[in-house]
């Protein structure tokens, strides 16, 4: 059916009005109609739409519910890693801050920051192309997320189309923010949940990320949801000079931003702003647990860049948090998967902070002595950064004299292994490779969702295939038969047949999930991209001693100590071999080829003008050249940008080669041929 033109033309009329209005009502918090009135344009374009409805468009305002129920989540990559923030709980963490940002930019005076609450949400992207909304996503591990769009879709505050009014949106725009739900409507979700016989969601955060994940969007539309943006990511047609820029420029294009944030030239303002902000929590309708600081200039925050978690440009500056009295009534021993042995407390169930506590972590033996920490005291307890239970201190003025001082074991209460307290650290471990618990979680770990995401293997089929004698390591998971399955009690066949798909599945996987599944210390998803990324193969770093590794950019000493001790322990890469020799597989492995800038170490100083740092950087990684941050012994080369600093002149003392710019591009161009000569030659 032909559409008149003038109904086009009211059809695309009513979109504008009605996308304006959601603009006045949810970003400026200005209604500029009635209730009765929107819901009267919003009922003329329907009817017009199922007049004609050749006429819908996705970004149509009539299109926030309508999408089937999934039966699972895509993953999605996120083109620029969406990290998370390092932490402050004091003035003087947050000095530092600022004083190593004026380090590195090596700069004196006061630097700008864009301050703005730390929403207690679910951090989420959305991508727009030509101004319309076309893939949302959660956060995931940063690196890759799951497709959440057709939830996010029925969020009112999210625009499905940009708005023009002010300025042209570009091309491509990823825009990240965090969705979460107000207080008050957070209780009447609640309420409603009672009187229907469901359980009531313990805190906003959580029902938030329940509702997003739904696999029915209608769901999720009937949830309060709402989002504040609060950066981006990939952009394509518009260029950004700062973090205030980024902010406001949104904001025109229809994007809700939290109204509270602020800038200021120097840190002694974000100090004061955090003190406004505490003080006001209690009587804003959402979950804040801090502030986030940003350095307002995006030039600079290339500069800084960041380590393997977290940029080095900003931090979360976190709130005291909530401190409650409960009793300690035992104290128990965990054996986590790498052996760590960890006394917890039992306490009487507590609320803190929206949460119900009766256990929380005294971390070792060292800590409860430090505290005098003991089994009938009163204690003092927090959820660290509003998260994890923790015992702040004893409260020795009302003991009783029947407390009963707590003494560690010498034998891991489990399997009687002798336990082991290495030098330099306060844990003890069970050497026991084989102990219960210990396995357990090994296990668990090894199939979590961002390790081989084995579906179906939780704590309760680990326990039974430990018990049945079935694994004795991760290893012994890919020689189950269906017929070792059907001897386990309460597993059926279909759900043996469908454990033994997701086993053979895991098969083919990525060298930085095959190393997170492994569980080194300190080796969580974000390192272990940076390792696979760096080195390309298993092979290369089981051979890279300590000094290889600390040549990586975000491995520390701690870091690189750990891994270095796991990968020279034989039983570990018996343990690699069994599971290469059983059918795994890596789908991302670089050119075995050594690519010309291998082992080579490069510096930049000064501005770049052809590129920026982080292009420059990219090409040496490409091209297996290593970042390094400081001139020393690991450096080869130094490139000189405009404006250089002191490292210009430390590479003249050191007598190490210095490149312009121009230099730098020649030789990653002759590279570049060499490194094709060598592909085609292969």
């Amino acid at each position: 059916m032909d559409i008149p033109p003038e109904i086009l033309r009211r059809i695309e009329r009513l979109r504008e009005e009605i996308n304006y209005h959601n603009y006045l009502y949810y970003v400026l918090d200005q209604p500029g109609i009635s209730d009765a009135d929107y819901d009267a344009l919003m009922h003329e374009l329907q009817g017009l739409e199922s007049q004609y409805p050749e006429a819908i468009t996705p970004d149509s305002p009539t299109q926030r519910v309508g999408a089937p129920p999934s039966e699972r989540f895509v993953s999605v990559p996120h083109s620029v890693p969406m990290l998370s923030l390092d932490d402050a709980f004091s003035q003087d963490e947050v000095l530092d801050f600022d004083q190593r940002t004026k380090r590195l930019l090596q700069i004196d005076g006061d630097v700008e920051y864009v301050l703005e609450p730390k929403m207690d949400g679910l951090a989420v992207e959305l991508l727009y192309e030509g101004g319309r909304l076309v893939l949302g996503s959660t956060r995931g591990d940063g690196y890759t997320g799951e497709d959440v769009t057709a939830n996010l879709r029925t969020i009112r505050s999210i625009p499905l189309r940009l708005m023009e009014r002010y300025i042209s949106p570009p091309a491509r725009l990823e825009v990240r923010g965090e969705v979460f739900i107000n207080r008050d409507a957070f209780r009447q979700l609640n309420r409603k949940r009672i009187e229907e016989g469901a359980p009531a969601f313990a805190n906003p955060r959580n029902a938030a990320a329940g509702s997003l994940r739904q696999l029915d969007p209608n769901v999720t539309a009937s949830r309060p949801l709402n989002m504040f943006c609060y950066g981006i990511g990939k952009v394509e047609g518009y260029s950004f000079k700062t973090q205030w820029d980024v902010l406001t420029t949104l904001k025109k294009w229809g994007l809700n931003i939290n109204p509270m944030v602020k800038k200021v030239r120097g840190i002694h303002g974000a100090i004061r702003y955090h003190q406004d902000i505490a003080s006001r929590r209690e009587g804003l309708d959402y979950e804040i647990d801090g502030i986030v600081i940003k350095v307002n200039d995006l030039g600079y925050q290339e500069r800084l860049g960041s380590k393997a978690r977290s940029p080095r440009w900003a931090i979360a500056y976190k709130f005291e948090a909530v401190q409650v009295i409960t009793q300690i009534s035992d104290i128990q021993l965990s054996v986590g998967r790498t052996g760590a042995v960890t006394p917890v407390a039992l306490m009487e169930p507590v609320r803190v902070a929206g949460v119900v506590v009766s256990r929380a972590t005294l971390h070792n033996e060292d800590e409860i002595i430090r505290k005098d920490i003991r089994v009938g005291d009163w204690v003092m307890i927090r959820r660290a950064g509003d998260v994890i239970p923790e015992v702040v201190r004893s409260l020795p003025e009302r003991r009783t004299g029947k407390e009963r001082v707590f003494v560690m074991p010498e034998t891991c209460p489990v399997c009687g292994s002798r336990l082991v307290r290495r030098p330099g650290e306060a844990v003890w471990r069970c050497p026991n490779p084989e102990c219960f618990p210990r396995l357990v979680r090994q296990l668990t770990h090894f199939a979590s969702k961002g390790a081989m995401d084995i579906e179906g293997l939780g704590p309760k089929l680990a326990e039974h295939l430990i018990s049945a004698g079935l694994v004795r390591d991760v290893a012994d998971l890919y020689s189950i038969e269906l017929s070792d399955l059907l001897s386990l009690e309460r597993l059926a066949e279909k759900s043996a047949r469908n454990f033994l798909s997701a086993i053979e599945a895991s098969k083919e996987t990525t060298l930085a999930r095959f190393l997170y599944a492994l569980g080194p210390r300190h080796v969580g998803e974000v390192t272990a991209q940076v390792l696979a990324d760096h080195f390309g193969s298993i092979q290369a770093i089981i051979e890279a001693d300590e000094e290889r590794l600390l040549a990586v950019e975000g491995i520390g000493p701690e870091v690189a100590s750990s891994i270095r001790s796991w990968f020279s322990d034989s039983q570990n890469i018996r343990l690699i071999r069994r599971l290469i020799n059983a059918g795994i597989k890596f789908t991302d492995l670089k050119e075995t080829k050594k690519l010309p800038l291998e082992g080579k170490g490069f510096v930049f100083t000064g501005g770049l003008s052809s590129l920026t740092r982080g292009q420059a950087k990219d090409l040496v990684r490409d091209l297996g050249g290593q970042i390094v941050s400081t001139v020393g012994h690991k450096t080869d080369y130094v490139i000189v940008g405009k404006n250089p600093g002191s490292k210009l002149e430390k590479a003249y003392k050191l007598g190490i080669p210095t490149l312009s710019e121009e230099e730098f591009l020649s030789l990653i161009d002759h590279c570049k041929t060499i490194a094709r000569e060598r592909k085609e030659g292969s």
